[in-house]
């Protein structure tokens, strides 16, 4: 793809702003992420190579939050008791705007920028779900918005909210707790994907939880019938998870790690330890599985004859879907219109395809036309969605992986490390800052998405499903 020169963008878009009767601030909004292209792919790369997991993203955090405090946004860090946990404002009054950014990245994915599996690091994390892409690309957004406002041509705040670990533990939730969201008037969200297309789908609920199992150790052969084995315990719970499968229904998920069996073959172990996490359409089918579930333990606990304790580490809700807000960002999305990719980019995601057995069909680069929302969710689930039963959060995807990618996999590390997710990141960014000045330049944009809101929360009152006390800093 041919790259405009900053001035020769601005000539562009501001022809196109007349013509269509757009507001001079949108091109101004875009020619702000060109200038600051190179940064943010450089932003981006580095939190790709750091590839830092849940609560330890020292590295990553401090690259968005140094980026925002070089350019003008006040930083304050280690919000909500969460040390890469962090809010950068700019502006004052309303509307108050904010924009989440994530950055965490999943263990044991580590790749390199090549379409076939090849880790960077054997064994170490990668950014399967291109988080790396998020974060930055929503700060090149805010930063954008910060520059208008700084030039007197938009009025409010704005907030780039730095929200670590939603991969695991989900962090959003401490920072729902601690306060971080409620003085929002509206808050913007993105997350890479195989599509570019503004988001009113809905998502899974869950819930996280580990179960222990506490048992007698004994020699395995000399007298075994002194040990009561936690092992036992954990194999007849799994066993009844998954017979269970049977009998739940079809948007129900029970997964399940186990994390320790026993340590060595000679010894009845007398303790055992599972994470498992459920998850339905919406909080309450949700609920009703997970109530099942922890009774299971119980029954595994006394056929084994051995105790048990289950540990809540955290749940999200379902998507509170902002249709008001979709259509916003699908305006913004025509307005922009389709990535461009180049014949070396389609090439590379072709070979991603055949190498994870997926037809050949290369990259999709259209603008999806606005979904009708279904009654059924898709497959994911995020911390994400907590925020939008506390303040209207309007949401988009951006393609940044080929089409039929397997997500959380090294594929989409590959494609996070090149052009072809920095041209999602790219897309994302101007078409979140395209919709936050829709936003501060007209109120009742605002307050429409804020209508909607109210309407679909109705009388609910939300209630995190977090457990007491701090984060769980340093944990796996």
């Amino acid at each position: 793809m041919r790259v405009l020169t900053c001035l020769s963008l601005l000539i562009v878009f501001t022809a196109a702003a007349q013509k269509q009767k757009v507001s001079a601030n949108k091109p101004a909004a875009l020619q702000s992420i060109e200038q600051h292209q190179g940064d943010l792919i450089s932003i981006s790369d580095k939190i790709w190579a750091a590839a830092e997991i849940a609560f330890q993203e020292n590295q990553s955090y401090q690259y968005l939050a140094d980026y925002a405090e070089a350019n003008g946004f006040t930083v304050t860090r280690g919000v909500a008791d969460i040390p890469t946990a962090f809010v950068a404002t700019y502006g004052s009054g309303k509307p108050v705007i904010g924009i989440m950014g994530e950055f965490d990245a999943l263990p044991g994915l580590s790749q390199n920028a090549v379409p076939k599996k090849s880790p960077l690091a054997e064994g170490k994390a990668g950014h399967g779900c291109g988080h790396n892409l998020f974060g930055t690309a929503s700060l090149g957004a805010a930063i954008a918005i910060k520059e208008l406002i700084q030039q007197g041509k938009l009025k409010g705040t704005i907030k780039f909210i730095g929200t670590p670990a939603e991969e695991k533990f989900f962090g959003k939730l401490w920072m729902i707790r601690a306060g971080i969201f409620n003085d929002l008037d509206v808050c913007m969200d993105w997350h890479p994907a195989e599509k570019t297309k503004a988001a009113v789908q809905s998502s899974q609920a869950l819930v996280d939880f580990t179960v222990e199992f506490y048992g007698q150790a004994a020699h395995a052969a000399a007298d075994p019938w002194n040990g009561r084995s936690a092992s036992d315990a954990l194999e007849l719970y799994t066993t009844g998870i998954n017979y269970l499968r049977e009998h739940v229904k079809p948007s129900v998920r029970i997964h399940y790690h186990i994390q320790d069996g026993g340590q060595v073959v000679n010894v009845v172990p007398d303790y055992s330890r599972l994470w498992v996490r459920v998850r339905d359409k919406n909080r309450d089918g949700m609920n009703e599985v997970y109530e099942r579930v922890k009774k299971m333990a119980e029954g595994a606990a006394i056929m084994a004859n051995v105790d048990y304790n289950i540990n809540l580490v955290s749940g999200v809700y379902e998507i509170l879907v902002n249709r008001t807000g979709g259509e916003l960002v699908q305006k913004n999305l025509q307005y922009l219109g389709p990535i461009q990719y180049t014949a070396d980019e389609v090439s590379f995601a072709k070979k991603i395809q055949e190498a994870t057995g997926k037809p050949q069909v290369g990259l999709h680069s259209n603008v999806e036309p606005l979904e009708n929302t279904s009654e059924e969710p898709e497959g994911g689930s995020t911390d994400a969605a907590d925020v939008s039963w506390v303040v209207p959060v309007v949401r988009m995807d951006a393609a940044t992986a080929p089409i039929g990618t397997p997500w959380h996999s090294w594929a989409v590390v590959a494609c996070g490390g090149m052009s072809i997710g920095h041209k999602g990141m790219l897309q994302a960014a101007k078409t979140l800052a395209l919709t936050m000045v829709d936003l501060y330049e007209d109120p009742k944009k605002v307050e429409a998405v804020k209508a909607e809101f109210i309407q679909r929360k109705g009388n609910h009152v939300y209630k995190g499903l977090v457990p007491d006390g701090p984060p769980p800093i340093g944990k796996q």
